[in-house]
């Protein structure tokens, strides 16, 4: 199949998946009903405000330039969000957040499994934890999440703020208007309709970087024969999704030109189970690198990153922890839609690499049901566009150095 009938044909399909299935009307239905109920709402004014992110790290971090604009003009408001349990270490790091919980949101598990139960009975069950602490508002920070909706009209929290989609505008009692944006920018434009006040400062995406974790790096490079002044570069190759994955082999050869052209270690991060991927992607090389794969913490690949001259991958929330520490990125998509995804900061130091397959970006980063062979988008681009936006990026950065 040639890549216009290709393109066709999936965009095709992603449009049949972009509608809502049969059992989806009918839940939609039922959740326009439940929005109906009287509940009773919590009558004590905390002067609490609870955002509700479920996303994966790099959506949680996304939304922290608007976490800190909320608390900028509000100082005297109790900031708590509450996430999933791979984000709360990071956010812990953020001064403007007083409270951080933490819960197993349903479709938000890693390995795209759901916690075990009823999701509707979980609901109940963290509605009655919010009703003892107490909320004036409640900020449902992701778009289409009608299930952290439906949990602050069950919590009682009075006012509850969103955007005006069809599944999450039922539970609202303020719904913003949603716009195909940088998501740095549609988090900081709900934070703006609740306050009522514009954001006018530079948006900067920032991590503190731990002085511990930044030992704890040091000692795992030490480890490996690397010194202090030697200089690396990472390579995180392992994503969410097969359709976001680049192949081993294109992998291999960038990693053995950027050793060589720069004189710098590889230097390989993942989860545990990328472990194998970057096994085969090491035994394609010439030249000698180094895993760290199931060894670091959220706040230790911070510390890694920031070390790192540039960080090679595709999208996934490692390119945005690189980002928030302010080292240069090279982030491959695929599905995913770069304008919203973006590694966030000056785009001389970040680059959004992408094919020119004319259905991306289609959204559907889970093609479960078709062949990884249909959806070639990031396995389209060439070793030639990475190398050449990594030898840019790491120019810009030497020249601010």
């Amino acid at each position: 199949m040639d890549k216009e009938t290709l393109a066709i044909r999936n965009l095709n399909k992603a449009r049949a998946l972009h509608q809502p299935s049969t059992l989806h009307a009918v839940r939609d239905l039922f959740l326009s009903c439940l929005a109906k109920l009287p509940i009773l709402p919590q009558r004590a004014r905390s002067n609490r405000v609870l955002l509700i992110r479920p996303d994966h790290l790099g959506d949680v971090l996304l939304m922290t330039p608007a976490l800190q604009f909320i608390k900028r003009e509000r100082p005297e408001t109790e900031l708590h969000v509450i996430c999933g349990a791979w984000a709360a270490e990071v956010l812990a790091r953020f001064a403007e957040v007083d409270v951080v919980l933490t819960l197993d949101f349903p479709g938000f598990q890693r390995g795209g499994g759901s916690p075990r139960g009823n999701p509707y009975l979980r609901a109940l069950d963290s509605a009655r934890m919010l009703r003892r602490i107490g909320y004036d508002s409640a900020l449902i920070m992701r778009p289409d999440h009608w299930w952290g909706a439906m949990l602050a009209f069950l919590a009682g929290i009075e006012e509850r703020i969103g955007y005006d989609k069809a599944n999450v505008a039922p539970f609202l009692t303020g719904r913003a208007p949603h716009q195909q944006e940088h998501a740095v920018l549609q988090n900081l434009h709900l934070a703006q309709f609740w306050l009522g006040a514009a954001h006018n400062r530079d948006i900067e995406l920032a991590l503190t970087v731990d002085p511990a974790d930044a030992a704890a790096v040091d000692q795992l490079l030490s480890d490996r024969g690397i010194d202090s002044t030697e200089p690396i570069v990472c390579i995180h190759p392992g994503s969410g999704m097969p359709s976001k994955l680049w192949k081993a082999d294109k992998w291999a050869e960038v990693a053995d030109q950027v050793a060589w052209l720069h004189k710098a270690a590889i230097v390989f991060t993942g989860s545990s189970a990328e472990k194998a991927l970057i096994d085969e992607i090491a035994g394609k090389m010439m030249a000698q690198s180094f895993s760290v794969a199931g060894e670091t913490s959220a706040g230790q690949l911070a510390a890694l990153y920031r070390r790192a001259g540039a960080v090679l991958g595709p999208d996934s929330g490692a390119m945005h922890v690189a980002a928030a520490v302010h080292t240069p990125t090279v982030t491959l998509f695929g599905p995913a839609d770069p304008i919203e995804f973006a590694p966030w900061g000056d785009c001389r130091k970040h680059a959004a690499i992408t094919s020119t397959i004319a259905c991306r970006p289609c959204r559907i980063l889970d093609w479960r049901d078709d062949s990884p062979e249909y959806h070639p988008c990031v396995r389209d681009i060439s070793v030639s566009q990475v190398l050449e936006e990594t030898q840019r990026v790491l120019g810009a950065k030497s020249a601010e150095d």
